[in-house]
């Protein structure tokens, strides 16, 4: 397993080696720096941290210039773990860039999705709506809400809410180019969230 953590710059398309366009995401991934290695003496498992961008030293309180400077690094803007990686390969402070991860690889990409505010239970849930004539009056409301007999709304039920801007995963995205010059990962297909948001990005889970 090995991980980096990335910015989404936006997508694009190219064309690979038989001529066929392919649309990609262009990801700024790294250079990241390890601000901590984890082991399972003293966490109870085993993980290294990294930072992506620097944040300026006013900007940082005590505990996060703390935390950089025993990395001998400065305060990073996003910090996340990776687990399942040899820690032996790292070292603290150390960096990790883009030519981690080869053409043709396969990953899971996490970032949060675009928010879409307040939406009702057909956009939100995708369910079906009422009908629309012969003196119907319920067109795109929730629905039965469920039993009666519990005289009360069971947790979970789909109703409408807050939308997106939720934790999300695609998984068994390919690889299919590496720009080591600039940091850059072209991801084929989408990737979850809003242009210049963070990502997450890790060797592919279930793999190919």
């Amino acid at each position: 397993m090995k991980g980096i953590l990335g910015k989404k710059i936006g997508m694009t398309q190219i064309f690979n080696e038989d001529g066929v366009v392919v649309p990609v995401t262009v990801v700024e991934a790294g250079p990241c720096v390890v601000l901590q290695k984890k082991d399972k003496t003293t966490d109870g498992y085993e993980a290294i941290q990294l930072g992506f961008k620097e944040k300026k030293e006013h900007r940082a309180n005590k505990p996060e210039l703390g935390h950089a400077k025993k990395a001998n690094a400065k305060p990073q803007k996003f910090i996340k773990e990776i687990r399942g990686v040899n820690l032996d390969e790292y070292e603290l402070g150390g960096e990790v860039k883009a030519d981690l991860f080869a053409e043709g690889e396969f990953v899971d990409v996490t970032g949060t999705s675009k928010g879409k505010g307040f939406a009702g239970a057909i956009k939100r849930h995708n369910q079906a709506r009422g009908p629309m004539s012969h003196g119907s009056r319920y067109h795109r409301g929730p629905g039965s809400l469920g039993a009666i007999a519990p005289n009360r709304v069971f947790k979970g039920q789909t109703l409408p809410g807050r939308m997106g801007g939720e934790k999300v995963t695609t998984q068994n995205l390919q690889v299919v180019r590496v720009d080591t010059d600039n940091n850059l990962l072209l991801i084929k297909g989408a990737v979850p969230g809003p242009k210049n948001s963070y990502l997450v990005i890790r060797s592919a889970a279930k793999g190919k």
